[in-house]
């Protein structure tokens, strides 16, 4: 039975390798193309801004909780038993409402969330509009976003359609746009290029001269104080 279903792995593999390589494909930088709308940056701008204020009020509540449990401390002995429990729900009260505090403003769809998709998705939704343009003119079935977490351990320059979507965008500028130092490349590997698009891939000129080191629209998504 084994050897059964191996044959017909292997028979249904090479019936489906010619139409994976008459697939075209290629893939783009979100994260550079974002780094490159000035919108984008200052959503990001506010955004760190707001989460740092919200930071210190925090840091400010806990300060508070601090000194009330010291001077509660340096009092002990002195209160009753009564006291004693007066002071200690005071002091619980107290953790509890900077807990919820923090919730509320960096939990799950907390407010630096909902700011965050409010500043930012209207710019991703543009840029994810000139990808899907960019691959209908390309004629790409597939398009991978080299920044998110598929893990590309090569990638070709010639796959790269980044700088298709700056055209798009209106952001083009050949001595601006240039690849930057990103860290560890996060792509996939590729299968052989089709004989068929030999031709259109020497017509058409790299975007970016090598392929470049990269990281992690999270998200965007951001933690307490950081996005």
């Amino acid at each position: 039975m084994k050897k059964l279903l191996s044959l017909l792995s292997m028979v249904l593999l090479c019936a489906l390798a010619p139409a994976a390589q008459a697939q075209k494909f290629g893939y783009v930088d979100s994260e550079y193309i974002l780094s490159k709308i000035p919108a984008y940056s200052t959503a990001q701008q506010e955004l760190n801004t707001l989460s740092g204020n919200w930071q210190k009020d925090i840091e400010s509540q806990k300060k508070d909780l601090d000194k009330l449990y010291r001077t509660y401390q340096a009092e002990e002995v002195l209160l009753t038993e009564p006291m004693k429990k007066k002071r200690q729900d005071e002091i619980l009260k107290k953790e509890q409402e900077i807990k919820a505090y923090q919730n509320k403003i960096f939990g799950y769809e907390g407010q630096l969330f909902k700011k965050r998709q409010e500043l930012t998705k209207p710019v991703q939704d543009q840029v994810f509009e000139a990808v899907e343009k960019v691959a209908k003119k390309k004629q790409l079935a597939i398009v991978f976003d080299k920044s998110g977490d598929l893990t590309m351990l090569y990638t070709n320059p010639v796959h790269d359609y980044t700088e298709f979507v700056l055209e798009e965008l209106g952001l083009a500028n050949e001595e601006r746009n240039q690849p930057g130092q990103k860290g560890t490349v996060r792509t996939v590997q590729t299968p052989p290029t089709p004989a068929g698009d030999a031709a259109e891939t020497e017509t058409e000129p790299a975007p970016r001269s090598a392929p470049k080191a990269a990281r992690s629209l999270n998200g965007q998504r951001a933690s307490g104080g950081k996005n």
